[in-house]
């Protein structure tokens, strides 16, 4: 699914015109970029939790040429589903399974 993709569901589940998705989708994917250059987790109950960690320093090598270039510290965004999202994705029942 792509971005667009997603406006379309929004605009179809809600009823709204495609620009009115577009701009909630806008202002989601905003809101989570600024908490995360904040240094802030992001937790979305029953989807997952958005965080950054940190990577170190270290040598790395340019395949090209195979010459060792030093790769300077750096945040990465990481994503940890929760366990309903991941039951949900394979298959199990997350709120009325009954056994």
């Amino acid at each position: 699914m792509t971005k667009a993709d997603l406006i379309e569901e929004v605009s179809r589940e809600v009823e709204m015109t495609r620009k009115e998705s577009e701009v909630i989708v806008e202002a989601i994917f905003d809101s989570i970029v600024r908490s995360l250059r904040g240094g802030d987790k992001i937790e979305i109950r029953g989807f997952g939790s958005f965080r950054t960690r940190q990577r170190q320093a270290r040598l790395g090598r340019n395949p090209k040429t195979g010459t060792k270039v030093e790769v300077p510290a750096k945040k990465i965004p990481y994503f940890k589903p929760s366990k309903e999202l991941k039951d949900t994705v394979n298959g199990g029942e997350s709120d009325d399974s009954e056994d």
